[in-house]
């Protein structure tokens, strides 16, 4: 008994000498920079910087000097300073970035081709004839949005994705997730939108959709900014050249085109 008791205590410590001498010789070096980028990112985890977290991201701009420090657009411009200040670097302005919801095809407009029973997901939904309404380029309407939003900037309204701007980020999680690709990033100065992305023909939308737009164009010939185009059936808005003046939603005669 004693023989056995004194082999596993010898097993033992010299386990433990090895692992010592393992975490002594096999550590991998803390970078202090990189931690203290890291401590100043909101750890959303987004992927809207374009790396496959916080820790990645920090870990590559502690490294490479090349990589804007305004790539964390949840962090928006206060992260962007603080980043720059622990890289010694200058900071470029950085305008805030918010969600839109390209479509207003609620449950009251939207005509619907089939009555879903699969997985309450919109992925699934749209693998199965492009959706449950009949205009397969809407929202569905199962909120995939609203299960990566890390914000809780999303909610679905009578079966459509609603954003709540004080809340957003503009980190693009729900962009990428939708199926149906109606979510867009625009910077926060942005505010006239057009709520629709049916490319069909005027007639087709307004059957499947009485909130769709018709591709009339009277939104292009008004504006006197070029800022708003008809292109492949359906108007669109160059954020950049947009004043908001309104005119093109006072013609606009399905009032598709919104202002926030």
């Amino acid at each position: 008994m004693l023989t056995t008791v004194l082999t596993i205590s010898g097993i033992g410590l010299l386990c433990g000498v090895v692992l010592v001498i393992a975490a002594k010789f096999l550590a991998v070096p803390v970078d202090e920079t990189a931690e203290n980028i890291r401590n100043v990112l909101p750890g959303a985890n987004c992927g809207a910087c374009g790396y496959a977290g916080c820790d990645d991201y920090a870990g590559k701009l502690a490294t490479d000097k090349t990589i804007k420090c305004t790539l964390c657009t949840p962090g928006g411009g206060e992260v962007a300073e603080k980043i720059s200040g622990i890289l010694g670097v200058a900071c470029e302005a950085m305008v805030p970035q918010k969600a839109m919801v390209h479509c207003a095809g609620t449950f009251d407009v939207a005509q619907f081709q089939m009555e879903y029973v699969g997985p309450k997901t919109c992925k699934a939904c749209h693998s199965f004839y492009k959706g449950r309404k009949s205009c397969t380029y809407g929202c569905i309407g199962y909120g995939d949005c609203v299960s990566v939003c890390n914000f809780n900037a999303l909610m679905i309204v009578n079966g459509v994705a609603v954003i709540d701007r004080d809340l957003c980020t503009g980190c693009g999680a729900c962009a990428n997730i939708c199926p149906t690709k109606i979510i867009t990033i625009k910077p926060e100065t942005s505010k006239v939108y057009v709520a629709c992305s049916s490319h069909d023909k005027g007639g087709v939308t307004r059957k499947l959709c009485t909130a769709g737009c018709i591709g009339c164009m009277k939104c292009q010939k008004t504006c006197q900014f070029d800022a708003i185009h008809v292109v492949d059936g359906v108007a669109s808005i160059q954020p950049d050249k947009c004043t908001s003046c309104g005119e093109c939603i006072a013609v606009c005669p399905v009032h598709v085109i919104k202002k926030i």
